[in-house]
């Protein structure tokens, strides 16, 4: 099995300039999906669409993704892990992880994929890990807007990097 790679956004909030950087970017590269966790998705497919980036799209609503017929949760399997994805918005993240823990073990996800407190993160738990790419709309980090790439090569750990969007546009990795 080759390794996989995601491309992992949230919380775009309308903001299709740096949406459409990132869509640019990402079109050069090879991904199995590209996730988003919520908060923009119907900024999504106008950008999708501008910028030619063609990917499968795994998706979850936010509590700010009104009428769209799109689950709250859902789970993903790739490259021998076993994703779930959630905006985060039900499991109040803003008072610890347990909640969101237990759901995602639930799952038996090895792996939490969320957003809405629009901070990046990367943490370990006992047999999980969790990832929050960011914000591209709104963020709430020092480091500005951001989204991840997660490589999931067969047999070994999760390798997520993070990258940022700075004011022109340019698309640049966190270290």
């Amino acid at each position: 099995m080759e390794s996989q790679r995601l491309l992992v956004l949230s919380d775009t909030h309308g903001n299709s300039p740096y949406l459409e950087a990132v869509l640019r970017w990402a079109r050069n590269d090879t991904f199995e999906a590209a996730i988003f966790l919520g908060d923009g998705i119907e900024d999504l497919r106008r950008a999708a669409a501008l910028t030619g980036f063609a990917c499968e799209w795994k998706m979850v609503r936010g509590n700010n993704d009104y009428a769209v017929s799109v689950p709250e949760a859902a789970v993903v399997d790739s490259g021998g892990h076993r994703f779930f994805l959630c905006h985060g918005h039900r499991y109040t993240l803003y008072n610890g992880n347990d909640r969101l823990i237990a759901a995602a073990r639930n799952m038996e996800a090895d792996t939490a994929l969320f957003g809405h407190t629009h901070v990046p993160s990367l943490e370990n738990a006992p047999g999980l890990l969790l990832v929050n790419p960011g914000s591209i709309g709104r963020p709430r980090s020092n480091v500005g807007s951001t989204f991840a790439v997660i490589n999931c090569p067969p047999g070994k750990p999760l390798d997520v990097r993070f990258w940022q969007i700075d004011p022109s546009g340019t698309i640049l990795e966190l270290r």
